[in-house]
């Protein structure tokens, strides 16, 4: 049977009209919901923010988003339940300021960055917090540090990741950064590792970063 056909039907529009004004599930510990509220934030949208638990998630996220996973953006009558496709249509539905290269190549580039954090990074954060296995998270902790540190050199040539301007990326990486502690990473105070350590200083002293946390995220330092 084809998956849209097994999928339960609900109504829609009922769901969406219950609010007026654009809404996040958000879960307050998840890098994926943070990044999200970043970019809320970075945009200075009006949205209501619906903090949930994602062992139990409200019957709306069941009914909006087939997988029943935070974070869900949900505007008017269209509903986000995948954390970049939400970064890509805020920066296109507030276009100031944008936070995405205008030039196709460009925008290709910060796709595959975006790709590479999610598989060398937001991969290892997830071990770390999920596994039960004592060793399988050692192991994601070394893999992080080490990686972290051999690319923190390039930190030094621009304000942002590889950019005079703040990004999508940046919006990924600082939910990462902002976590170490609470995941047990401590980067080395080396001259390598300064220039990210400057850029974690710099991302996590914006309004709109501050703006972005949860109450679980601001105990996480």
């Amino acid at each position: 049977m084809p998956l849209f056909l097994s999928v339960k039907r609900v109504d829609f529009m009922a769901l969406v009209t219950k609010r007026s004004s654009m809404a996040l599930f958000s879960d307050g510990r998840s890098q994926y919901s943070h990044r999200v509220r970043i970019v809320l934030a970075e945009k200075g949208v009006v949205v209501e923010i619906i903090n949930s638990d994602p062992l139990d998630v409200p019957e709306d996220v069941s009914e909006l988003n087939p997988y029943g996973t935070l974070p869900v953006l949900v505007d008017r009558d269209l509903s986000l339940y995948d954390s970049w496709v939400m970064m890509e249509y805020l920066d296109e539905r507030f276009p100031h300021p944008p936070l995405m290269p205008v030039q196709p190549v460009s925008r290709a580039y910060s796709r595959l960055w975006r790709h590479r954090i999610q598989r060398d990074w937001c991969t290892l954060v997830d071990t770390i917090e999920n596994s039960v296995d004592d060793d399988e998270m050692e192991k994601a902790r070394k893999e992080l540090t080490e990686s972290l540190v051999a690319v923190a050199p390039i930190f030094a040539e621009k304000p942002f990741f590889m950019s005079d301007e703040l990004t999508l990326i940046d919006c990924c990486l600082a939910p990462i950064l902002w976590r170490l502690p609470a995941l047990g990473v401590e980067l080395p105070t080396t001259k390598q590792v300064k220039p990210l350590l400057d850029y974690k200083d710099r991302m996590f002293g914006r309004k709109a970063f501050k703006e972005s946390l949860s109450e679980d995220e601001k105990e996480m330092i």
